[in-house]
């Protein structure tokens, strides 16, 4: 779905204008949403949430179960144990953080529980490094989870709203991350528009309890040993599950938008319709990549861009019809896709969908500085063809490939 298709909607609900981080316009949507059971670990750079989430138990302002676990993989198998009981569930992670989890993620798949986690992006150790770039979130890929990635502190609330209604959609029954950058989404004050009355948020994603999976009235055994007679099928419905919930994703973006006046689509698009360059990108990124677009517009260079937002269930369909038009495709990705092919995970995806070669480049990588410049001249390298297509460069890389 491309920005030309999502038209201005009326606001149905009264909002009112208020200035957050990107941390804590997570934790307000998850208080807003009313998960029973809050398990949670800190880890920088999402530890504000949960001390938030803290915050609101302790106050009285939020009625759940807040367990201050001992590790992320306690974390991940408390959220599991309470979400198979019928309760609303989140968590948040990164990096080794989710690392930690990561014996327990495709559990979460398995069992079809609609856990909704946040993830404040960070690059894997080592070197120890607490910044910002998305290796954590792109090791999840393969597992079966939803992964939206929100650009602004407003996306990650509204898209952490709909986390919650994808997720426990009777369709769908998996569960779904909100990945956003680490600092400079999640420790940015942005300004961003929230309902005016909180119960709105419950009135568009009520807690249905469809996918309870304990219940003393209705035995059954979960986690049971999966021989190879049936595990295939038993996953397979996953499988099926995760791409069916794409139309469910588009489904409740539209009806976010009816009821809050915004919504995202499975990308955006800047300027694409006639693009003969388009530059790819995801997270706050976009914002320089749209900059750089105009800026070869005034120059006479059809430039556009466009940013990734839902990666899974992947939109290649849509993605194909989007970009057929461009003569040059090139993805700036933002962690490291070791030992590929391309080592940009996007480019690779790209790759593969459009069938052709695309151009491809790694940046912000451990949180390393990027401004539009560089972006700008990385295209222009693309443009006049001293970047070839298939192989993967660096922008900002001292004795990288430039």
């Amino acid at each position: 779905m491309t920005a030309q298709a999502l038209a201005p909607v009326e606001k149905k609900v009264a909002q009112r204008r208020i200035a957050l981080t990107g941390n804590h316009a997570v934790a307000l949507a998850v208080k807003m949403c009313r998960p029973e059971v809050i398990a949670a670990y800190p880890i920088t750079p999402q530890t504000p949430v949960v001390e938030k989430l803290a915050e609101y138990v302790n106050n009285g302002e939020l009625d759940a179960e807040y367990i201050p676990v001992e590790s992320e993989h306690s974390a991940m198998s408390a959220v599991i144990g309470a979400s198979a009981a019928g309760a609303r569930t989140f968590t948040e992670t990164s990096s080794q953080g989710l690392g930690h989890m990561y014996e327990n993620l495709p559990i979460a798949v398995g069992m079809r529980l609609p856990i909704v986690m946040g993830m404040a992006v960070r690059t894997y150790s080592a070197p120890i490094n607490v910044w910002g770039d998305y290796s954590d979130v792109m090791s999840m890929r393969e597992l079966g989870w939803i992964i939206y990635i929100a650009q602004s502190a407003q996306e990650a609330f509204d898209t952490v709203i709909q986390a919650y209604r994808v997720a426990e959609d009777s369709r769908v029954h998996l569960p779904a991350v909100v990945a956003y950058d680490g600092f400079w989404t999640s420790h940015v004050l942005q300004p961003l528009d929230v309902p005016e009355d909180e119960e709105e948020v419950m009135r568009f994603a009520p807690i249905t309890r469809s996918w309870v999976r304990l219940d003393v009235d209705n035995p059954a055994q979960l986690g049971a040993v999966g021989t190879p007679e049936w595990y295939w099928e038993v996953r397979w419905q996953a499988v099926e599950a995760l791409r069916e919930s794409q139309k469910v994703i588009e489904e409740v973006d539209e009806e976010f938008g009816k009821w809050f006046g915004r919504r995202y689509g499975l990308f955006r698009t800047h300027r694409t319709e006639d693009a003969e360059l388009v530059v790819v990108t995801y997270g706050s990124l976009y914002g320089l990549a749209k900059k750089v677009a105009d800026r070869l517009r005034q120059e006479g260079v059809r430039a556009g861009a466009l940013r990734l937002r839902v990666i899974r269930p992947w939109p290649g369909d849509q993605l194909k019809k989007a970009l057929e038009a461009a003569e040059k495709v090139f993805v700036i990705d933002r962690a490291i896709n070791h030992g590929a092919y391309l080592q940009g995970p996007m480019a690779m995806e790209l790759a593969a969908t459009l069938q052709r070669p695309v151009y491809s480049a790694l940046a912000t990588i451990g949180m390393r500085a990027i401004d539009s410049d560089m972006i700008y001249e990385a295209a222009l390298k693309v443009l006049k063809g001293l970047w070839a297509p298939n192989q993967t460069y660096t922008i900002g890389l001292r004795g990288g490939y430039e």
